[in-house]
């Protein structure tokens, strides 16, 4: 049987080659989307899912190659759906999400920014302070696998390194086997939450155990072994989040610090903070000199979590408002604060604000300027609430918005309703390289009113 070729044009959100079948008329015709292939070359591939519209398929060869296609570091790729692009140089990882970035704003927006902004970039290895790893006991393979699921599975990736996690957590996946193997629960821990920190003597690994079920004494003593050998902090997790307790040791507590603002932000090891600490001090970074604030602003951080931008913030405005939709975050937040002498500069609210309205915003009063950092469902209720804003409440609207987002196209969305219904311009966007070998695209984009004539 004659191989299927086609000409690859793009990549598409999760890393696939983009390429279309010639139709009889010579217009172009199917979409089809190939896993490993890059664009520029031409590969022979098979499909395993056809709809009407596109298919899904594996690239079999090799007939043209990309001049940025490298040979991927990790043994497991290709296999471990942890990462979907280590076969291009990461240079050109970060063009192809600026590319992503650029066609959300016109396709989807219909807008474009009036600059483009240099891509941040970080560590292309072992960058991966944050991370969940799955563990399932599978006799077929050997006994216990830890690791990252395998592509499009449910099936835990028989991987005994990872060249995105820290070496000396790379190197602990083989012990963790054979420590959650001795354990009497080895079938009731589904998992273990990384989070790196920096404590009183340097990085502090913590892991966090989820358990089905009570450790008994020897589990505990195995633990605390394990943690002694290996320079792991414990914690325990028997249900949601909020149930992590740290076990062993208990002599230091997690934090990073935004050395730039002076900030030490403490956090445990279930709360959302960057996976990429590194990138996270030159995004604050970035994005508090693009909101350019005034010793006299007052000043609005929209989705604020812990205060990662809240108290940097602090240290340049006048007032900062941080809002939430968690009480326990903002809980959190205002001990933040107030552990680095800034609660008289913060103020702490808890609101959803996926259903924020105009009214709500008039009676939070005037802010100056205002940081925007939702999760991947965007901030689209906020948008409009702007947008709903009357004549008599127009002063409410902030001079400067940054809007930090982890998903372009939600941003592309929000952007619109800022541009064409708040009056807003869309000054400047980029990217930032937070997760490399990896399809998501994480941004940042700056909306001004434009000033108005005399």
């Amino acid at each position: 049987m004659p191989q299927n070729l086609i000409d690859i044009k793009s990549l598409d959100m999760e890393g696939r080659g983009v390429g279309h079948l010639a139709n009889d008329d010579g217009t172009s015709g199917k979409v089809i989307f190939v896993e490993g292939a890059l664009p520029g070359e031409r590969v022979g591939f098979v499909s395993y899912r056809k709809k009407a519209k596109w298919e899904a398929a594996t690239m079999l060869s090799l007939h043209r190659e990309s001049s940025q296609r490298v040979r991927p570091k990790c043994a497991y790729f290709g296999v471990c759906g942890g990462c979907a692009m280590q076969h291009l140089e990461p240079a050109a990882q970060v063009a192809m999400k600026q590319r992503v970035l650029e066609d959300d704003f016109k396709h989807i927006g219909r807008i474009k920014p009036e600059m483009i902004l240099r891509p941040i970039y970080g560590p292309t290895w072992g960058y991966r302070f944050r991370a969940r790893i799955s563990v399932r006991n599978v006799p077929k393979k050997g006994g216990v696998l830890v690791g990252f699921h395998e592509r499009k599975s449910g099936y835990v990736t028989d991987m005994r390194s990872c060249e995105i996690l820290p070496p000396h957590v790379s190197a602990m996946l083989v012990p963790l086997r054979a420590l959650i193997a001795g354990l009497s629960i080895m079938e009731q821990v589904p998992q273990i939450e990384l989070a790196i920190g920096e404590g009183e003597t340097g990085l502090v690994t913590a892991m966090v155990l989820r358990i089905m079920a009570a450790l008994s004494a020897a589990d505990a003593l195995a633990l605390k072994a394990f943690a002694d050998q290996h320079a792991v902090q414990w914690w325990l997790q028997s249900a949601g989040p909020e149930t992590a307790v740290q076990f062993y040791p208990l002599d230091q507590d997690l934090h990073y610090l935004l050395p730039e603002f002076g900030v030490r932000m403490p956090f445990k090891p279930t709360d959302f903070t960057q996976v990429n600490h590194q990138v996270n001090r030159v995004l604050v970074g970035r994005a508090l000199r693009l909101l350019d604030v005034q010793p006299t602003d007052r000043v609005a951080d929209l989705f604020c979590g812990l205060g990662n931008f809240t108290l940097p913030l602090a240290t340049q405005a006048r007032e900062v408002v941080g809002i939430e939709g968690s009480v326990t975050l903002t809980d959190r937040a205002i001990a933040n604060a107030a552990a680095n002498g800034l609660a008289e500069k913060t103020r702490f609210a808890s609101r959803n604000l996926f259903d924020i309205t105009a009214g709500e915003f008039v009676a939070l009063g005037r802010f100056d300027r205002m940081l925007i950092d939702p999760p991947r469902e965007g901030a689209v209720a906020v948008c409009e609430a702007l947008a709903a804003l009357d004549a008599g409440n127009a002063a409410c609207k902030p001079q400067r918005i940054v809007y930090v987002s982890c998903n372009p196209a939600t941003l592309a969305r929000d952007a619109a309703v800022l541009v064409n219904s708040a009056g807003y311009v869309l000054r400047q966007a980029g990217v930032m390289n937070m997760f490399p070998h990896t399809a998501h695209v994480e941004s940042i984009a700056v909306f001004d009113l434009p000033a108005v004539e005399a």
